[in-house]
This record gives structure tokens, sequence and C-alpha cells, in this order.
């Protein structure tokens, strides 16, 4: 549109472009585009879109130094650009660097907005700095032009319980919840997952319950904080009633929401109940996903059911698609193939261990159960030798030990 004279580009536009440019060809296109510029047209928007670029791609000399040209040229008049060194020295760890910068943006007049103060209370809770983060709070409230929002007081609750102090995390939960808007489901989620965190059921019940008078309609990304704050406080009962609004809502399914249930009958120890939900859901026409059988895996795994642990992951296994997201269990894995190794016939084990390469590269334990198996029904081992060796994997101690086995089989 620019070269064609559609739109004659201002330095404003300059910097959008300049911004994409950063964000999907890199800093040198960032780079080049800015030095092509015209004078006129190296503003501070311009300068502040290469900073972002910068700061976006965590290059700390580039960014400090480019930081230093604008505070030079009186670019640096924004809390906008000082956020994005606070923001850059947080990404990279660096955070008691955080609270430096605040100082210099009030040393060269430029006002602090909810944002400065906020990257800067993040600063000290990260650190358990609690004296720190209160009193940069405290600036933060005496501040004539800060408008306090429901945010700040969100990650100050959150150090609070990190910190163990109950008392502090549920006052400033209370001043988080008088900023709320009625209509914020965001806001309520945040409430309600704190006070998962300080098991206060009564709490949790409550806003729940205001967020669906107060709020349009309850969307999926609610329900699922819900179900997952009372999984974590162990109320598994009211859980399933929470579950039962939703599916009386007429939201679009979102296999996430009962898969929070499925995880916390697994985690509390009612593996059974986690099974029957996914086969009435495959009954009903929704395939579980492999997340969700793996944990049910796990929960036999931990009841020493294995049996019921091997088909369970089997069936995982099964209705893998290559997907991002899902991988094994090691552990679970191990405790299988151990297992079968030990006590499972030929033909299980196979079976198992061929709906698992079809996931995952074969490795030692397969390789073992393997060995194991076919050692304890009598048969030649050599072609499954030259295969793990053929996938560099060596003989240790237990591949001898169970090679061993073969001389006790012959004896016997």
């Amino acid at each position: 549109m620019n070269k064609r004279g559609i739109c004659a580009f201002s330095p404003t536009e300059h910097a959008v472009q300049l911004d994409l440019i950063g964000r999907v060809q890199g800093i040198l296109s960032a780079e080049t585009y800015f030095n092509n510029l015209r004078d006129q047209d190296k503003t501070d928007k311009t300068y502040g879109a290469l900073l972002n670029c910068y700061v976006g791609h965590r290059r700390i000399e580039k960014s400090l130094s480019h930081f230093q040209k604008m505070k030079e040229m009186g670019f640096a008049s924004s809390a906008l650009t000082y956020n994005g060194i606070m923001c850059l020295y947080a990404n990279k760890g660096q955070y008691e660097k955080v609270p430096d910068i605040l100082k210099e943006m009030k040393r060269n007049k430029v006002s602090p907005d909810n944002f400065s103060y906020r990257i800067c209370i993040n600063s000290y809770g990260v650190r358990s700095d609690i004296e720190g983060m209160e009193e940069t709070l405290k600036e933060m409230v005496s501040h004539p032009q800060i408008l306090m929002d429901w945010n700040t007081y969100s990650v100050v609750a959150n150090f609070y319980i990190k910190a163990g102090l109950k008392d502090k995390a549920i006052d400033a939960l209370k001043k988080c919840e008088e900023r709320l808007s009625n209509k914020d489901g965001l806001g309520y989620n945040h409430l309600i997952s704190f006070y998962a965190r300080l098991e206060n059921k009564d709490e949790v019940l409550r806003l729940w319950d205001l967020e669906k008078s107060s709020c349009k309609r309850c969307i999926n990304r609610d329900y699922i904080t819900m179900l997952e704050s009372l999984v974590r406080i162990g109320d598994l009962n009211e859980a399933e009633k929470v579950l039962k609004e939703w599916e009386a809502s007429g939201n679009c399914f979102d296999f996430r929401v009962p898969n929070t249930i499925v995880t916390g009958y697994c985690e509390k120890g009612s593996v059974e109940k986690a099974e029957a939900m996914l086969l009435d859901l495959k009954k009903g026409g929704r395939t579980p996903t492999s997340n969700s059988w793996g944990k049910v895996a796990e929960g036999y795994i931990n009841k020493g059911e294995m049996v019921k642990a091997k088909d369970s992951m089997k069936v995982a296994l099964s209705l893998f698609v290559g997907s991002k997201g899902w991988k094994p269990n090691p552990k679970v894995l191990s405790g299988i193939l151990t297992w079968l190794g030990d006590y499972g016939d030929i033909k299980d084990v196979e079976d198992f261990v061929g709906s698992l390469r079809s996931v995952v590269t074969m490795d030692r334990l397969m390789y073992h159960a393997l060995l194991k198996s076919n050692i304890k029904s009598g048969k030649e081992v050599d072609e499954i030798l030259s295969s793990m060796k053929a996938d560099k994997i060596d003989e240790d101690d237990k591949t001898k030990e169970i090679l061993g086995l073969r001389h006790n089989e012959t004896k016997a």
C-alpha cells in the first residue's frame, strides 16, 4: 500500500510495520527496515518499535544500547519504554535489576503506570522479598495518577500464598474482588483458583455462584477453572455437580472439561470411576484422549493393579495420533515393562512393545522386557541383541543379569 501510494506511511504506520517485520522476519530485517527510514520518520514511535523488537528477542546488549540512544535523543519519555526494559530483565531472570529501572523512571520524571508497578512488585515477589513488594504496593496505592485494578492485588495475593501469609493473602483477595467488574469472568477465575489454593471451599462456591449470576454466560474456561479448584480441594462430589451444569449449559464439547475430573479421580485413588467416565464418554460418541487413558494407567500403577495399568496404557497408545502435548509417563512405562518382563507371557510383551514403539523409540527397558519374555519361553535372543546393538544401546549390568537367566532356564 505504501509503495503504490495508496497509503503514505506516517511514523506510526512505519512503527507498526517494523514491529511486524521484527516478529515475523527477525531482528536483522527489522534493523534494515529502520536504517532505511528517512530521518523524519525516525521518531519516538519507530525507535520504540525497534526497542520492542530487541526486547521481544531478549537481546540485552542491543536493547540497552538502543535504550541509551533513545534517552539521549529525548525519546524515552513514556512508561512503555521503561516497561520494556523491566520486562527484558524479568524475562532473563535478572529480577534484582527491575526496581532500579523503576527508580530511574522516577528520576527522569517519567510517571510509572500500572504495569510498571506490577512488574516491579512481581520482581520482589519472585525473590521472596515481601517487604520490598509491600513498599512498592504502598507507593503505587498513594500515586495520584494510578487507578488500582484487580490484577495487581491478584499478583500480590499469589506471593502471599506462596509465602504462607494466609491472612495477608485473604486481605489482598478482598481488595481484588472489590475492584472486579461484575462481568469479568477471568477475574473470578483468578479468585476461585486462589481460594482453592487456600483450601477455602466456602469462598470457592460463593464466587462461583457470583460469577454465574454476574456474567452473561460461563464458558468452558470457567468450568475448567472451577473443576480444577474443586479437585484441588478434594471435593469430587461437588465437582460432579458442576460437570452436570456444564453438560446442560449448551457449550461446545471440550474434552478438557470432563478430563479435569478424570484426572481428579486418578489422583484421589478413584481410578475405577475415571475409567467408567471415559467408557461412558466413548459410548456417547466422544473419543477420550491419550492423556486421559495415560492418567488411568498411572492410577492403576499406584494401586498395584498391573493388568489394568497395561490395558489402559495400550488404549492410550492406540489413540495417539502424533499430536503434541502427550508422551507416555516414563515411570508408568517403566513399571509396566518391568512387570511384563517378570510376569507377562511373550505375546503380551511383544504386543505392548509393538504398540509402544509407534509412539516412542525403542529403549533399554523395552529390549529388557523382550529379552526376559523370550528367555522364559526358551527362545533364542540373538536377533533381539542385534537390534539392540543397531539402536546403539549397549549391554549394561542389568542386560547381562537377564542374559544370565538363559543358564538357569536351561538347567530347569
